[in-house]
């Protein structure tokens, strides 16, 4: 009886030490407990992308809509959103608190190709999963990086097809490129410039800005002297507005082509003061998704005082809803390798505000594809094209 009874307390106290190591095991997943997962973003709540802000915002209020509903695996989504002006120095700084001292477990979003190249070796040698960079740079996928992935179409791929879709659809020749001088604006103006080169065409101007340019003068003359016909424009929203405006009174019209990220006609036809009717834009959120209204009705519910209420704003549940699909993939056993693993486990995804997600372990870059829609009266969305996928020759 004796030996039963020390056997039986030891099998209890070795049962108790396992749930104990297993238990403390979870605790050491930096921003995992069994109640919470602790997911961060940056974007630009001030200075001159102030207008893509919503982006962020709008990613909380989808964590809201999912912690309503239960969590993810009984885990519910605490979220921090930080300000960084859209410079990179407070974006380092940024990365730095939500991993040494929040600790988070992933980033959503970010907007930012400067920005998000701040931090990007930081994020990954703290093995912090980064899901939809808000942004479509190819740095996030070339060279492969294991936690890195990226559902915004990739700069180069949009301009290469915006540019084929102006020529071929369009039977324009006289195509000019006006960007961002950075990464962001250069990735675009490469795509271009391979098409054209694919059909043994030049671009008639490739015009760069920088960011702090507040006079374009001396940017719309440059064009207006090409005789372009078609202006594709790479910039921010400021420098989208300004060059219309510009344009227009020097007496210069083209057909404006804007890359997806100047992809909301209603405030981009506010802030131009109706200027912004007709330019086409790409757009990468599948509008025809029931999950529209569903994201309109959690805004209604979450943030009724939110000022921007377009296509920006529904791109920050874009974002994040990879990152929530890869949870629920990964179980209640969350690691950063789990749900790495759990994520390259998405094939042809559509159940979700975009199109045609794939994720592989050798590529992390989901979405290859844009459509075209066009500003029409008042800023309402007029579809002009199919999905365009980049398909080089």
């Amino acid at each position: 009886m004796r030996r039963t009874a020390y056997v039986a307390a030891f099998l209890s106290v070795l049962t108790m030490l396992t749930i104990c190591g297993s238990a403390t095991a979870q605790e050491k997943v930096r921003g995992v407990t069994d109640t919470e997962v602790v997911i961060g973003q940056w974007g630009p709540q001030t200075g001159p992308a102030a207008l893509w802000g919503s982006v962020g915002r709008a990613t909380g209020v989808y964590f809201e809509l999912i912690n309503s509903e239960g969590g993810v695996h009984g885990r519910k989504i605490k979220y921090y959103l930080r300000d960084d002006a859209y410079q990179p120095a407070k974006t380092k700084a940024i990365a730095k608190e939500f991993v040494e001292n929040i600790g988070i477990f992933a980033v959503a979003g970010g907007v930012g190709t400067s920005t998000g190249m701040a931090v990007r070796e930081y994020l990954t040698e703290n093995k912090v999963p980064w899901i939809s960079p808000a942004t479509g740079s190819s740095h996030w996928t070339k060279p492969f990086n294991k936690y890195i992935f990226s559902t915004f179409p990739q700069y180069y791929q949009e301009a290469y097809v915006q540019t084929q879709y102006a020529v071929e659809k369009m039977g324009k020749k006289k195509i000019a490129f006006f960007y961002q001088n950075d990464d962001y604006g250069k990735e675009g103006l490469d795509g271009a410039k391979k098409y054209m080169e694919d059909k043994g065409l030049k671009l008639a101007a490739e015009i760069p800005v920088e960011v702090t340019d507040t006079d374009l003068k001396s940017h719309a003359l440059k064009l207006k002297q090409a005789e372009a016909e078609v202006v594709i424009i790479w910039v921010l929203p400021k420098h989208g507005a300004m060059i219309l405006g510009v344009c227009k009174a020097i007496g210069y019209s083209p057909q404006f082509m804007a890359a997806s990220t100047l992809s909301d006609p209603d405030l981009m036809f506010n802030v131009t003061k109706g200027l912004w009717k007709d330019v086409m834009y790409g757009n990468f959120l599948n509008m025809a998704s029931p999950l529209v209204k569903k994201d309109q009705d959690a805004q209604k519910k979450w943030a009724p005082d939110e000022k921007y209420t377009g296509l920006f704003y529904l791109a920050g549940f874009y974002f994040a809803e990879p990152l929530v699909k890869g949870l629920q993939l990964a179980g209640k056993d969350l690691t950063p390798d789990t749900f790495v693993k759990a994520m390259e486990s998405i094939k042809n995804w559509n159940d979700w505000l975009g199109y045609d997600c794939t994720f592989t372990d050798k590529d992390h870059q989901g979405v290859k594809s844009v459509y075209l829609e066009k500003c029409g009266e008042n800023g309402q969305r007029i579809k002009v094209s199919d999905w365009l996928v980049y398909k080089p020759k």
